[in-house]
């Protein structure tokens, strides 16, 4: 069956110019030379060393157009906190070649684990399949587990009547289109691919060992997110940890009353490894100052002295001290 599948694949491929079967070699270009560390060897490093840091690349022109609120970024924080990996950078950009192209590269260079999220569709916009092969110098490959996958888990439309999955259309191109991911041919497929949760036919694909691509609909991002927990947590300088941990308190106090206490404290808990934070809340008769940092009983041992200092208290969440005509 797969060779028959093979043959209409390829007939169906052919005037999509986003995801033709290329060589190799077609993939580097003078506009986009192909990084000097793309190799299997590369590959397994990546996928394999300690997660310290982490950075999000938002796809999509209808994010920067304002007609999507981008929330994927926000989730994707708070599980970072959650296994204490420090989530160094978020960028919002368009459904363009070149912008992806230069993001994914920079950012699988500088962090530990990077995530995308957008243009994996069927549209002719979704790009960013395409767009990270041409990264890392990669062919596009049907990853036919999740073909089968997507036969399996997708229940027949009524909007595409006489839809077949053996027979070429425009409906079955579409569809194509969201599982040929990029493929390094001297690395086993199944190492490149995840599927996180049972129940979707989405695979995560990896390119370069460390960037994971993800869809852009939050319900499906998260959900495929919290699968990769994991696979992730084994990675992690603290498997066993919960994570990074937080502090609020809360000071009837303005910044410039508290900043040179607080700038003499973040250099002093600097070597602990942990974070010092201010935080105005406009409109409101309480501040908030933070402490973030994964050494929980060093971080309660300083709660006592800013609680002084800003003339403060602890609170479990903003504003619950608020006075009632605030």
């Amino acid at each position: 069956m797969f060779s028959r599948f093979n043959q209409l694949a390829r007939h169906l491929s052919r005037p999509l110019p986003n995801y033709a079967h290329s060589s190799t070699a077609s993939f580097a270009s003078s506009a986009h030379p192909a990084p000097s560390m793309t190799s299997s060897a590369t590959f397994f490093e990546n996928k394999s060393k300690t997660i310290n840091t982490a950075a999000c690349l938002i796809i999509g022109d209808e994010v920067l157009g304002g007609k999507t609120i981008d929330t994927n970024s926000a989730y994707f924080a708070r599980w970072c906190f959650s296994l204490g990996i420090q989530l160094k950078r978020i960028e919002v950009i368009a459904d363009d070649e070149e912008e992806i192209i230069e993001g994914v590269r920079r950012m699988s260079a500088k962090y530990d684990f990077v995530v995308t999220s957008g243009g994996i569709g069927p549209t002719h916009d979704d790009i960013t399949y395409s767009s990270i092969a041409k990264a890392f110098n990669l062919k596009l490959k049907l990853y036919k587990p999740a073909f089968e996958r997507m036969k399996a888990l997708t229940k027949p439309s009524q909007l595409q009547p006489g839809f077949k999955w053996d027979e070429p259309s425009p409906a079955l191109t579409a569809r194509l289109r969201m599982v040929e991911v990029p493929y390094d041919e001297n690395i086993d497929e199944d190492q490149q691919n995840v599927f996180a949760v049972d129940d979707s036919w989405v695979p995560i694909a990896t390119a370069n060992g460390n960037v994971h691509v993800l869809p852009g609909v939050p319900r499906l991002f998260e959900k495929l997110l919290d699968g990769l927990t994991a696979v992730v947590r084994p990675r992690l300088a603290d498997p066993e940890g919960k994570g990074s941990y937080r502090v609020l308190i809360s000071t009837p106090l303005p910044e410039s009353s508290v900043a040179a206490y607080l700038t003499d404290l973040a250099l002093r808990v600097m070597p602990h490894g942990v974070k010092v934070g201010s935080y105005p809340r406009w409109g409101k008769k309480r501040n908030t100052v933070t402490l973030v940092g994964n050494n929980k009983e060093y971080i309660d041992s300083l709660v006592a002295e800013v609680e002084k200092n800003v003339e403060g208290r602890r609170v479990q969440r903003e504003g619950e001290d608020d006075p009632d005509d605030a």
